[in-house]
């Protein structure tokens, strides 16, 4: 059977016509031979630029090691480049699917170290804008999560509904995201004319949006068998490894900083922490969907609790003056030249603030020295660390495994390779 099997190249070709007795390959492989694959960093699944080295034995994953570093942007180095005032443009892009929460991260840690408080409107303004992000931002999850297990429909109509707090975030902000919203000192501009309304149509759309993938996924046999008693981790294994948000919360740990150190005005306002059992990739699809059930209710309670007043610090030393003044006064256009021009001096010393971004604690730690910069910013990326328990979910997983318990992370990469 030799002559049928002719090599050109790297590529096998048989003759045409021939016919090849599968016995005469040798296809034998011992018991304690494994094999070693790279899955991506071009994976369509892997979302972002995710590399997996992973060990396997014929179909069963014995072990993964996951390999970031390929979209590197040094953002937390350019940030010792960059005032103060421009810090909101460069942490804004390190988890794109959250930009107000890296961007209210930022503020609250820069507002700690100049000790100064914010009025009540904008307070909840930034509420208001971090809740729809955790909408949108879950509702994406549901979306590629749905596309990753076979499910098209999902993927249509996660982005119909994220459609609809994107073009609020577009009216209020002027951009669909990576915003420069939230500032320190409060945000960039009031509400726009008619956001209640814009917001009560979001709340009272989306549960039912809710339900219908409730019954299309939650139900569905071949959705179920794909994650449930996939991807386990246990409370103890979630714990050490510091992991946080729904991945936390899907092994039954009822830690949401929301709750256990409030922050904003989330002690004004009514919510349930959402929590698994089992810790496998169904509790996480679980929780998640809770979780955007128990944001609508946080949104409903917000814009009926909107105070009125300034939108950001009346404090001269953070905030410029109103654009209309600067036409009329030239001290108003001295002291907004000198703050743009020149920064916010914040006094000396360090501080360190956490929110619970969409995928956990996102933390800031900040050292400043007395100048317009900071000396040093460091980034708790939730991406980054919850990214870690994979090799632990993945073992004794099959391979056709491997997408659906990446997915049930929720990784950004951009925020892992910030």
């Amino acid at each position: 059977m030799v002559e049928f099997r002719r090599e050109s190249g790297s590529v096998l070709r048989i003759a045409e016509g021939a016919i090849l007795d599968s016995s005469d390959i040798d296809v034998e492989v011992s018991e304690d031979e494994t094999m070693i694959i790279n899955m991506g960093p071009q994976h369509p699944s892997t979302h972002g630029v995710l590399r997996l080295m992973m060990e396997l034995k014929g179909e069963m994953v014995l072990r993964t090691k996951p390999v970031i570093g390929y979209l590197h942007t040094g953002m937390e180095k350019t940030a010792e480049g960059l005032s103060y005032i421009q810090g909101s443009t460069n942490v804004t892009r390190m988890d794109y699917l959250a930009p107000l929460h890296n961007e209210l991260v930022f503020s609250l840690a820069t507002e700690s170290l100049l000790g100064i408080d914010m009025p009540p409107r904008a307070t909840w303004i930034r509420m208001l804008m971090s809740e729809l992000n955790r909408l949108s931002s879950h509702l994406m999850w549901m979306a590629t999560n749905g596309m990753d297990l076979g499910s098209t429909s999902m993927m249509i109509y996660g982005f119909r509904e994220r459609e609809m707090v994107l073009s609020f975030f577009e009216k209020t902000t002027g951009l669909r995201m990576n915003h420069n919203y939230i500032r320190p000192g409060g945000v960039a501009a009031d509400l726009p004319d008619g956001w209640y309304d814009d917001v009560l149509a979001i709340c009272q759309t989306i549960p039912g949006r809710l339900d219908e993938y409730d019954e299309m996924l939650t139900g569905q046999p071949i959705f179920r068998e794909r994650t449930e008693g996939v991807g386990i981790i246990t409370q103890a294994q979630a714990i050490a490894l510091s992991a946080s948000g729904p991945l936390l919360r899907s092994t039954g740990v009822a830690w949401d900083l929301r709750k256990d150190i409030p922050y904003l005005a989330y002690d004004e306002v009514d919510f349930d922490v959402i929590v698994g059992s089992v810790g496998d990739t169904f509790d996480r699809f679980a929780v998640r969907l809770a979780e955007l059930r128990e944001s609508v209710r946080i949104i409903a309670q917000i814009i009926e609790k909107m105070p009125e007043g300034p939108y950001r610090t009346l404090d001269k030393k953070v905030t410029p003056p109103p654009r209309k003044r600067i036409d009329e006064s030239m001290e108003a256009l001295i002291h907004h030249f000198k703050l743009f021009t020149e920064g916010i001096h914040v006094p000396p010393g360090e501080s360190y603030v956490a929110v619970e971004s969409p995928r956990g604690e996102l933390g800031c730690y900040m050292v400043a020295d007395g100048s317009a910069k900071p000396f040093r910013m460091h980034i708790r990326g939730p991406s980054f660390v919850n990214l870690q328990s994979l090799p632990t979910m993945m073992a004794g997983s099959l391979i056709a495994d491997a997408v659906a318990i990446i997915s049930s992370i929720d990784p950004v990469m951009g925020e892992v390779d910030r």
